[in-house]
């Protein structure tokens, strides 16, 4: 292979958007047409085979970092997997069907969500648990905390926006896990907004909360979401934090594995994902964000949002896709 020397802050421009928006795009396709079907296992495993196909038909050296799983549990796109054709290294962390019950009901939200940074600038995180808050831009640093109490964060935002803790909603996962949390925003007289998934999105709702309504995200999710969604802010502004929840030996070994020393740590968002950093999601169903994946008879119709950190640009993209061959289920 032909050796590519690249200056580490160029790396990301050598990689066109439009090839990532490529990728989201074959992988939201192939998991609108299990739109509805009730099966979640068959519609994720359509939208990664899909993804993997057009990864690794990208001019890249990539190592996936955040994906399915850790090697036993996911026999493709798993951590640690090395896709692409060759080229500049990079970090890739993908969600190829975020919201995988959103799909399978056919419910609002449900997104096809990859990023692609310089090699050694995501978290390489383990396939755990993450404690999350989130806030749009334009607050002094440090105005919310993971290690304050839900009602503080609530007060203090809403001191920092000049407005009554009443006119903030926060954004949450509806987990039985969140009932005290819940309760200790609504204590505020802030409101809540719950979601059954989704939590890339529901991070990167709080960069707009004029057209979204959203002021914070907090609450515990998935890991992996959680670095991608820090991808996302980056480029479009906010602050975020994240500390793992590693209650278990066996997690704490799996950490250390991946070069987690301190098992306590609060990320915060650079820390989370670093350099320049490009994010691409395509809807599968309608939501927020995104338009979900259209039929036609003669033509395929999708919505994309890519993000670039280094620039602070954010593209959409609709597409009306007539070489329907390229949808095609492959072997």
């Amino acid at each position: 292979m032909t050796d590519i020397t690249v200056p580490q802050g160029k790396i990301i421009e050598r990689i066109l958007s439009m090839e990532l928006v490529r990728v989201t795009e074959r992988a939201a396709v192939a998991a609108a047409r299990l739109r509805g079907h009730g099966n979640e296992k068959a519609a994720d495993q359509a939208a990664v085979d899909a993804m993997r196909r057009e990864l690794n038909r990208l001019p890249i050296e990539g190592t996936v970092v955040i994906g399915e799983g850790e090697r036993d549990e996911a026999p493709m796109l798993f951590i640690g997997e090395k896709v692409g054709a060759g080229g500049p290294r990079v970090d890739i962390a993908v969600d190829p069907l975020e919201g995988t019950t959103l799909c399978a009901k056919d419910m609002p939200g449900s997104i096809a969500v990859m990023a692609m940074a310089e090699s050694g600038t995501l978290l390489a995180a383990p396939d755990v648990y993450m404690q999350k808050i989130a806030i749009g831009p334009g607050y002094p640093k440090g105005v919310v905390h993971l290690d304050a109490r839900p009602e503080d964060n609530i007060r203090n935002l809403a001191r920092a926006k000049g407005v009554d803790p009443s006119e903030i909603t926060a954004l949450v996962l509806d987990r039985p896990r969140h009932a005290d949390l819940i309760a200790a925003i609504r204590s505020t007289g802030a409101a809540v907004r719950l979601i059954s998934d989704g939590d890339v999105a529901g991070v990167i709702y709080t960069a707009n909360p004029d057209e979204t309504g959203i002021d914070i995200y907090m609450g515990i999710g998935a890991a992996p979401e959680g670095v991608l969604a820090a991808g996302a802010l980056r480029c479009i502004g906010g602050q975020m934090q994240g500390r793992l929840i590693l209650d278990t030996e066996e997690k704490r070994e799996r950490a250390r594995g991946m070069g987690v020393t301190d098992p306590d740590r609060v990320y915060d968002m650079e820390d989370l994902a670093s350099g320049d950093v490009i994010v691409a999601a395509t809807g599968v169903t309608d939501g927020a964000l995104l338009r979900g994946v259209r039929f036609g008879k003669n033509v395929i119709e999708t919505e994309t949002i890519v993000y670039r950190s280094v620039t602070g640009t954010v593209r959409r993209i609709i597409a009306e896709h007539r070489d329907l061959s390229k949808f095609q289920l492959e072997g």
